[in-house]
């Protein structure tokens, strides 16, 4: 099931809105007609003309400097095999994604439909000058070895085939942590490798320029040992074959240190790995099947230290723990090459890092109490936020030392700085979301289950695991949606709140709320009567135990969805209010804006405590809140009601809780500049770094501009998050996208996990508790 749902949401992925992956985007005004004048003729001539005077100049006028190739010829593609140029593009578009938002690279993925070597080798040096960079991708062996070698000698960019390069750094990393664990020296290493393709090659080469003795390698392929007495092998295979008797991988695995698979599946059986030597070295990188399966290995061996292609297996050799941050490196420094220099040291760099404290946050998106060196993590996550500032530095500094780099980097402070700053465009914020989400899943009530959307976002959080989604409303249609749209909620649990078997819950949900509002002009019989309706039912199921988070609203005007959730639940037992949160997720890290939703004239304590909401849930997704009070005015530049309330909210946050990071009165675009808030107003508690969370003096001005932001800017915006509740609801915008459900799913469930540990801590939960 899973398996067909994956394709089928895979094929919807690529072809909904624009199709693809990757688009251009203009980087200067288009607005007026002295801008195209500009932009194209007669004013492009003249940086035409600075190139033609001095080539080097290609890099000031264009964007040659920050611009890499994905070009293949589709003969390799992924565990495709020969499938073609044009089919292999989808896999270049999202090499492209990749490269961009790890690394801030652009990207152009070019499909050259030519088998011939020589042809293609000619094509791509014949558009190198396009390019800062050329990853070549997806080429079959043997003859990625001479495509790579004949480009590289005609062409003054870096040029890396990562299918080849790529495993063997990582992999480089991996060993040398091993042999940190098992106190082993490289060169008395017997390494066996399994597979004799283009990474297992480029694998090998590597290890012997880290020290491992070629005399130590004993390589395969499919018809076993690389012996010098067999006919059968081309050049490339030539090199590593070696005089011996042994034939098979049962043969060469006795004693030997490390396996290195590059193979197939369940090649490794366990009676072949107890026969190597102690602590051995196993790196099963078939996918998605290992040689052997971790499970296994670790059974039959206490004493190995694995690593595996697979994500759901410790110590995962993924190749994105290098290409974007080596390509990173090596066109900062416009690198004419990456030699082995640059290779080793962004191995060492990859597993230095590793043996580093890991950052909180990469403990919170993966759910691990504490990652930490050993057996199990020898290799970096894709995810920690320090690749980029430490691979990318080391490669190019290597490029320097080796004599390759054009334009050497004198400060290297200022460097990381600039590295820093192209890290947002990973959204860490929503891995994040997912990550923590999937770890602790909770049960979450679909309120508008008669909707497509809502029943295709419960599909994917069901398979994927994130929550147990129990859908609301009649239940004929559900199911006839569910046929119309082939959709795989099989297990799902559906609830009608009209049907004759709710009777009893109806009935108990009915005295429930009765008990709450009979002094609030609510009968038993009108209670009963709204027990009918899902935006009553929903927030019961909750309040009663029955779930533990709900969402709602993709039909219903947001009054009539929040309205009956705080008659139910109500507000925490120290929340004055309830307020609303919306988190934009901007290339430099996600805004969160503040009350947008709810409050619609507050006075100044009530900002105080949308103020302390926002930062508690600021606080809750792992990151510092900075908050701005925003207004018209800046620090009494103007006076009114409004800057005056503001000012005196900051005053009473100011005295109350000292440790919090906020200030104001101030306008937006001070909030937000760093240069102008250091220029103008250097007593501000928030230099040092912009504001990321921003309270509103009164719902029409944070109403408006989050959708102005989400509108006219095309940011990804999550929310209306609400705070203050004593469970987790959460009210979807009228007509919110699948996507845009899936992330307030994650969000319910992740408040949810918040609720659950507040009822652990008899309540408290309060970032900002003070006694008031």
């Amino acid at each position: 099931m899973m398996d067909k749902l994956f394709r089928k949401d895979a094929l919807t992925y690529h072809a909904e809105g624009r199709p693809g992956k990757l688009e251009v985007i203009p980087t200067k005004p288009y607005s007026t007609k002295r801008d195209l004048s500009l932009a194209y003729s007669p004013g492009v001539a003249d940086p035409c003309l600075k190139i033609e005077e001095n080539p080097e100049d290609v890099y000031k006028y264009t964007m040659k400097g920050n611009l890499v190739a994905v070009i293949s010829n589709g003969t390799a593609v992924l565990g495709l095999g020969d499938i073609g140029a044009l089919a292999g593009k989808p896999v270049m578009e999202g090499k492209g994604l990749l490269f961009k938002i790890f690394a801030d690279i652009d990207v152009f993925d070019i499909e050259i439909d030519l088998k011939d070597p020589q042809k293609f080798i000619d094509t791509v040096i014949a558009i190198a000058p396009t390019f800062g960079g050329i990853n070549l991708e997806d080429i079959k062996a043997p003859e990625c070895f001479e495509i790579e070698r004949k480009i590289q000698e005609a062409v003054d960019i870096p040029i890396m085939h990562d299918d080849q390069h790529g495993t063997a750094i990582i992999t480089s990393a991996g060993l040398l942590n091993a042999l940190k664990i098992n106190k082993k020296k490289i060169e008395d290493l017997k390494i066996v490798v399994n597979g004799a393709g283009a990474s297992a090659i480029s694998c090998t080469r590597l290890y012997i320029k880290l020290g491992a003795k070629p005399e130590n390698i004993i390589m395969l392929d499919s018809r076993g040992v690389l012996r010098n007495d067999r006919t059968d092998l081309n050049d490339i295979k030539r090199q590593f074959a070696i005089d011996t008797s042994l034939t098979t991988l049962a043969e060469a695995i006795e004693g030997a240190d490390m396996f290195l698979g590059l193979s197939k599946g369940g090649v490794l059986k366990k009676e072949l790995l107890v026969k190597m030597a102690k602590d051995p070295i196993i790196f099963a990188l078939a996918n998605p099947t290992p040689e052997i399966n971790y499970e296994e290995a670790v059974a039959a061996r206490e004493d190995v230290i694995m690593a595996t292609g697979r994500s759901d297996y410790p110590n995962q050799i993924n190749n994105v723990l290098g290409f974007p941050f080596i390509f990173r490196g090596a066109l900062d420094v416009r690198a004419t090459r990456i030699n082995d220099e640059m290779k080793l040291a962004a191995s060492y760099a990859l597993a230095e890092l590793a043996t580093e404290p890991v950052p909180d946050q990469v403990n919170v998106a993966y759910h691990a109490t504490n990652f930490s060196f050993g057996k199990e993590y020898i290799i970096p996550k894709p995810f920690d936020p320090r690749l980029i500032t430490r691979l990318a530095p080391a490669v190019a500094k290597a490029a320097m030392d080796s004599g390759v780099a054009r334009k050497p980097i004198t400060d290297w402070a200022a460097y990381r700085e600039t590295l820093v700053k192209k890290m947002g465009i990973s959204n860490p914020l929503v891995r994040q979301l997912r990550f923590r989400a999937m770890a602790n899943p909770k049960s979450v009530v679909f309120a508008d289950a008669e909707n497509y959307k809502m029943l295709k976002a419960a599909e994917f959080v069901y398979n994927q695991k994130l929550a147990t989604p129990i859908l609301l409303g009649n239940e004929q249609k559900i199911k006839r949606l569910v046929r119309e749209h082939d959709l795989e909620i099989s297990g799902i649990e559906i609830i009608d709140p009209m049907s004759e078997r709710e009777t009893g819950r109806r009935e108990q949900f009915a005295q429930v709320l009765f008990k709450k509002r009979q002094r609030k002009g609510i009968t038993y019989q009108t209670a009963l009567d709204k027990m009918n309706h899902r935006n009553y039912f929903a927030p019961m199921l909750v309040e009663n135990g029955f779930a533990d988070a709900m969402v709602s609203g993709l039909t219903n005007n947001y009054p009539n969805a929040l309205g009956p959730a705080i008659e139910v639940i109500g507000r925490k037992r120290s929340a004055g209010l309830v307020s609303g949160m919306y988190i934009i997720n901007t290339k430099e890290g996600p805004i969160f804006f503040a009350d947008c939703t709810v409050n619609k004239n507050p006075t100044a304590d009530q900002l105080v405590e949308i103020s302390l909401q926002t930062a508690y849930a600021v606080k809750q997704l792992n990151l510092v809140p900075r908050l701005a009070l925003v207004t018209y005015s800046n620090f009494g530049s103007n006076r009114g009601r409004v800057p005056d309330m503001a000012r005196d909210a900051v005053n009473i946050l100011h005295r109350d809780y000292p440790e919090l990071i906020v200030d104001g009165e101030m306008q937006a675009n001070v909030a937000l500049n760093q240069e102008l808030m250091e220029e103008n107003f250097p007593f501000s508690k928030l230099v040092g770094a912009p504001a990321n969370t921003l309270i509103f003096p009164y719902l029409t001005a944070g109403n408006i501009a989050y959708k102005l932001i989400q509108e006219m800017g095309k940011f990804e915006v999550i929310g209306p998050i609400i705070n203050g509740m004593n469970k987790s609801v959460h009210i979807l915008q009228m007509g919110s996208s699948v996507q845009e459900i899936i992330n307030m799913v994650m969000v319910a469930v992740i408040d949810a996990q918040c609720v659950q540990t507040r009822e652990c801590q008899d309540g408290k939960d309060d970032f900002f508790e003070k006694a008031k």
